[in-house]
């Protein structure tokens, strides 16, 4: 099985984000590549990247197109993250 990879895009962002990440910025992910996003905001993605990488089911998650938030609320940086076609 060939892993898929993810694009993550800010796309929003309410106050600054600590790692620089700006509205717009892409990232291409999968469980073996963080693709240059906040380590902090990876850590806390990796177990729902994971399980959608490897065809688990979280009800309330599409594994094709999802919404992530970063864990510093304060900044509240928000992430569409959308699975690439093969």
């Amino acid at each position: 099985m060939i892993e898929p990879e993810y694009v993550a895009e800010v796309v929003s962002i309410a106050k600054s984000c600590s790692a620089g990440h700006k509205v717009g910025d892409k990232f291409e992910i999968n469980t073996h590549k963080t693709g240059g996003i906040c380590g902090y905001c990876y850590h806390d993605l990796f177990p729902t990247l994971m399980n959608c990488c490897f065809g688990g089911k979280i009800p309330w998650i599409d594994p094709k197109e999802f919404k992530y938030e970063c864990p510093d609320r304060w900044n509240d940086v928000k992430f569409k993250v959308t699975r690439k076609e093969e």
